[in-house]
């Protein structure tokens, strides 16, 4: 799973067996370590239709409506996407399936593209 944070905007990229993981209604979870610290960030399948992120002592958790997890790993949609009040604006939360880049090189030596998701746009002669 990756994360990207960027304002009030999180996003964050599954590869296919992460995403089989969620639709079994387990939880995926990374950890980064820190020199005296983690962050921990995780995804969470709960009941109900509400998707929500919080962070608490040093963990990110982003809880996903189990219909909407089920509807999108067995589906052609390529995110779940939600938004979050706050008290002075709003967070945006998108989930996403991982997608094998189409224009692999030397700018991507530490990226793995096993177990992603096929590019919609293979064999078109686009670039990621």
């Amino acid at each position: 799973m990756k994360l990207r944070i960027r304002g009030d905007s999180l996003r964050l990229r599954l590869k296919r067996s992460e995403v089989e993981q969620l639709a079994a209604g387990n939880s995926v979870v990374e950890t980064t370590r820190f020199p005296g610290a983690e962050f921990c960030y995780r995804l969470d399948v709960v009941d109900g239709d509400v998707c929500a992120a919080s962070f608490d002592a040093g963990t990110l958790t982003v809880q996903l409506p189990s219909d909407a997890v089920r509807n999108w790993a067995s589906g052609n949609e390529v995110s779940i996407h939600a938004e979050q009040s706050l008290a002075r604006n709003t967070l945006s939360i998108l989930v996403e399936k991982d997608f094998a880049c189409l224009a692999p090189g030397d700018h991507r030596e530490h990226e793995d593209d096993a177990d992603t998701f096929p590019h919609p746009d293979a064999g078109s002669g686009n670039g990621c």
